[in-house]
């Protein structure tokens, strides 16, 4: 389905950009340049004096120190360079100096935004995918004890269920954060992030596993494997849990959106990754102040980068609902 394919492609397209902004980033995260605050994109240039050219772009000078106008400075154009080495690494593109390349323009700090962004997802991305996996991990097996042993253990394991669904999720996630320390790196909010929300997120899944396997332990496959003397473990593991495994696919789709906006709640309100150190959420909180996103609307950046992600899983989950269905009918 071309669903699909387009949601698989775009999710495909910004995992490459992510996982090499190393190469695509022209500025590291943290390079600050205070003679550029709030430098707007860069504008490049294919046409010189009316005719075809390679890329160049202009040097920006600060004509307002108040209100940050920057303007280009005709006399001094400097080309593009690709796949070059630069005093930042092997970068895919670059420009001459004295000019400054700001595809998506600048902070008030001077930071490349376009870069931020890239390494900016390592985290937000990272988060909901390994927050995922763990969340279905725990979920699935979780699901699949309790509805293939049934009885006193069923029943403890959806009481607990029950207490953490009861719970609200957003407190819940802003009081369990508050119990760690503030002074911690990155990496270690990036792991304590994860654990709050597979811990928040498994509850829901276990109990519609629970269900599914209900359904399943009585079939024939199953009970010829404990006629072989099949562990339940194993009965569990490998006969159970893949009759669940589409349900899985499509539910991870639908959850991991919400591990990107739990990752940049919290980093919105500075309960999350520290900076200078990007996330998608953390760089949001300049655009908290309606004025300055205003004058300055390149600040939204990271926002769209979480809807174009959001959309695309959503759009994957939907279009495999709809398969499902479609061969379901076929049947």
């Amino acid at each position: 389905m071309f669903g699909i394919k387009f949601s698989l492609s775009l999710i495909g397209l910004i995992l490459f950009f992510v996982a090499f902004a190393d190469f695509f980033a022209p500025y590291p995260y943290d390079l600050q340049n205070r003679e550029a605050p709030f430098h707007p994109p860069t504008r490049i240039h294919i046409f010189e004096d009316g005719k075809l050219s390679f890329p160049f772009v202009y040097k920006y000078e600060l004509v307002d120190p108040i209100f940050k106008v920057y303007k280009e400075n005709k006399k001094i154009a400097c080309r593009l360079k690709f796949f070059t080495k630069t005093e930042f690494g092997f970068k895919f593109v670059s420009v001459e100096k004295p000019c400054k390349l700001y595809l998506l323009g600048a902070d008030k700090l001077g930071r490349d935004v376009f870069s931020r962004l890239l390494y900016g997802g390592r985290y937000s991305l990272g988060v909901a995918l390994i927050g995922t996996f763990t969340t279905f991990v725990i979920g699935a097996i979780v699901g699949g004890i309790a509805g293939y042993f049934g009885g006193r253990v069923d029943t403890l394991i959806m009481r607990l269920v029950e207490v953490l669904m009861a719970i609200p999720g957003f407190y819940l996630l802003l009081s369990l954060r508050a119990v760690f320390p503030l002074e911690l790196s990155s990496g270690q909010i990036f792991l304590i992030i994860v654990f709050i929300l597979s811990f928040l997120g498994w509850a829901g899944l276990a109990r519609v596993v629970r269900g599914i396997v209900l359904s399943v332990r009585e079939k024939e496959f199953v009970l010829a494997a404990k006629t072989y003397g099949a562990s339940s473990l194993r009965i569990i593991v490998k006969h159970i849990l893949p009759n669940t495994y589409f349900y899985l696919l499509v539910s991870a789709t639908m959850a991991i959106p919400a591990f990107i906006l739990g990752e940049a709640s919290l980093s919105l309100l500075g309960l999350g990754i520290q900076e200078p150190e990007p996330s998608w959420g953390n760089m949001l909180s300049d655009v908290r102040n309606i004025t300055l996103l205003s004058f300055y609307p390149w600040l939204l950046a990271p926002g769209m980068a979480i809807f174009i992600t959001i959309l695309a899983f959503n759009i994957l989950g939907d279009s495999l609902l709809r398969k499902q269905r479609h061969e379901s009918k076929g049947k």
